[in-house]
């Protein structure tokens, strides 16, 4: 990893590579466990952060992280974590990566509990989280947030109002974000997967049946893996922090759109 300071006469300067520090959300399995890799490879200090603290431990055996319970959607888990990682050292990056989907039903059949806890982890979460450290990310001299969306949020499709709905969300909050923030040296990323093969995404949105979590990528030559996606949001962590890379979509090949999936 290189950074090269960029910082104007009188602002914060920027701290050594080996000093960078990052926050993962949601770190205990697919994309978030493979960035905590990712950046680990690439020098970074990570804390690893889920409500899993057996797989947490077992990723900071292997990667040399930090593991640290937390519970995005209560806030007393939220700011018991911010006090004590902030007491612990500089926070320079935090990867809003807590999410998921749950159900496809159409809107005419729309469950309120799936919803409900849909909005509560991938837009509340990602709101108590990013709200909690802000102050860090400022005194850092050299923040940036970065949200894990989806290609659900540009566009819609049948059966997906609720996770469209809660991505499209996170969008508009990241938008914000960079506006309010841009004044204090935070940057604010925004990565958009689309289909991704994971262990867990499919699986907990249809309700742990295996068969038809499995049918969603039958036939696909090369959905993305959550190693690609690590890839993507470590690149754009890793720019220089003079750049700002607003917002990288990503599809597998196979992909053409969400309403376009070439299956063998």
């Amino acid at each position: 990893m290189t950074e090269t300071s960029t910082a104007p006469l009188g602002a914060p300067a920027d701290p050594a590579p080996s000093a960078l520090r990052a926050i993962v959300t949601g770190a205990s399995s697919g994309i978030g466990a493979a960035t905590v890799r990712a950046l680990r490879r690439d020098g970074w200090d990570v804390v690893a952060a889920a409500r899993r603290i057996d797989r947490l431990q077992a990723l900071a055996d292997e990667t040399g992280a930090t593991p640290m319970a937390l519970d995005v959607t209560d806030q007393a888990s939220v700011d018991a974590f911010a006090a004590e990682v902030t007491a612990t050292g500089p926070v320079h990056a935090l990867v809003n990566n807590a999410g998921g989907a749950f159900g496809t039903e159409r809107v005419a059949e729309a469950r309120t509990e799936d919803w409900e806890w849909m909005y509560n982890v991938n837009v509340l979460g990602s709101m108590r989280m990013t709200r909690a450290l802000l102050p860090a990310l400022r005194h850092g001299g050299q923040g940036s947030v970065l949200f894990l969306t989806s290609t659900a949020a540009l566009a819609p499709y049948e059966g997906g109002a609720g996770y469209c709905g809660v991505k499209a969300a996170q969008e508009s909050m990241a938008r914000s974000l960079r506006l309010e923030e841009a004044e204090h040296n935070i940057r604010v990323i925004e990565v958009s997967p689309g289909m991704v093969h994971t262990e867990e995404f499919s699986l907990n949105r249809l309700g742990g049946d295996q068969g038809a979590a499995d049918q969603v990528y039958a036939g696909v030559r090369h959905p993305l893996t959550a190693d690609d996606v690590a890839a993507a949001v470590a690149f754009t962590l890793n720019a220089p922090h003079h750049m700002n890379i607003d917002h990288l979509v990503l599809r597998p090949l196979a992909q053409a759109a969400n309403h376009k999936v070439l299956r063998a």
